[in-house]
């Protein structure tokens, strides 16, 4: 078959030749394009809202309440980035969290996995990087970017899989209790990304708190 490339737009029909034995393939532009365009729209998941936040200054109060609560407190050493799986709950409709770290801030981001739920169980994993923890989530989602620069925010070039819903900054959890809360988009799991792959040299002490409403 003789190779023909010619420029086309919208309606073009294109027409192949077979030099041995004649035979005429007409393909249409168009259709193949709205063909394509068809299947990457249904492979896209539905865009998730921003979520509500806010602060609180009862530090003490909030520390001392997580302190007593078995997985209320964990440290997120240098370097390391702590992921806390949370799936939606058949009972819930929001997932709502608060953090506070002592004397220093620490990274938090939140993103979300469309895949479908078989325990409401959870779960904390913990990397040494951002890189490591995107190549190790899953064999399945190869290429997912890391979180990015702590300081400047991250991009988000997750596959059509994973959904940003706040990228990772900086917050200031070591002088004001975070909080927030996010309305189930569908069902899935979140991912509470708690990033001090920025520091080189301080462990953080981290009380925190997630849970579901109705």
């Amino acid at each position: 078959v003789t190779n023909y490339h010619a420029p086309h737009g919208a309606g073009d029909i294109v027409m192949i030749q077979s030099d041995h034995t004649g035979a005429v393939d007409i393909l249409s532009a168009e259709l193949e394009t709205a063909d394509l365009l068809g299947e990457q729209r249904k492979a896209q998941p539905p865009p998730l809202a921003a979520p509500t936040m806010w602060t609180t200054e009862k530090m003490k109060e909030f520390k001392a309440k997580m302190g007593k609560e078995k997985n209320g407190r964990m440290v997120v050493k240098r370097g390391e980035v702590v992921t806390v799986r949370v799936p939606t709950h058949p009972d819930g409709k929001s997932i709502c969290w608060e953090f506070a770290t002592d004397d220093y801030d620490i990274g938090f981001g939140v993103y979300f996995d469309w895949t479908t739920v078989t325990s409401t169980a959870i779960t904390v994993q913990v990397s040494e990087s951002s890189d490591e923890e995107d190549e190790e989530e899953d064999e399945e989602i190869e290429g997912l970017s890391p979180a990015g620069d702590v300081e400047r925010g991250s991009k988000s070039y997750q596959r059509n899989r994973y959904g940003e819903i706040m990228p990772v900054y900086r917050r200031n959890s070591h002088r004001e209790v975070q909080a927030g809360s996010h309305e189930y988009p569908g069902e899935g799991i979140y991912l509470l990304k708690f990033d001090n792959s920025y520091s080189l040299l301080r462990n953080k002490t981290l009380f925190f708190h997630v849970y579901y409403t109705s």
